[in-house]
């Protein structure tokens, strides 16, 4: 059995590099950029992975772009299928949007993220997009801290 890190009722994770897999439907806009940003934040801190319900063939030049402009980048990344492999396989499963759904297979803790959508304000294109990332980036940043948690109360 891989050495996984034990997650309570609220997935407060008690040991160092957990495995998280963000989900959506495409896998070429959200989850990536949420696998992005966390391997960003967090460093070798966290294990982050993403895949798609319904993978795509290829990441969205938008969110490609947004995360150029941090200086991350996504471009020759390939979606993923999700499996249930892939599930059992992570501490945390981060479902983005209200498409996809997840079977938690073995008991892996599921949660979702009702992300930010400013194309229902009328907003579109690289600014949507940069919304977008701006808010995953805030839920990753609060999530790494949540996962690794550091200073003197910390592992």
């Amino acid at each position: 059995m891989p050495d996984r890190p034990s997650i309570t009722a609220e997935h407060d994770v008690v040991r160092a590099r957990p495995r998280v897999l963000f989900v959506c439907v495409k896998n070429g806009g959200k989850s990536q950029m949420a696998e992005a940003l966390m391997r960003h934040v967090a460093g070798d801190g966290v294990d982050a992975a993403s895949a798609g319900t319904r993978a795509g063939t290829a990441v969205n030049t938008l969110s490609a772009d947004s995360l150029l402009e941090l200086g991350i980048d996504i471009r020759g990344n390939t979606p993923r299928q999700l499996t249930a492999d892939l599930v059992d396989a992570s501490d945390l499963v981060v479902v983005l949007g209200q498409d996809a759904e997840v079977d938690p297979g073995r008991g892996t803790p599921v949660e979702r993220w009702e992300t930010d959508e400013p194309s229902e304000r009328g907003i579109e294109g690289i600014e949507r997009m940069r919304l977008v990332r701006d808010d995953i980036l805030d839920r990753v940043a609060a999530l790494n801290e949540r996962l690794t948690p550091s200073g003197p109360n910390g592992p």
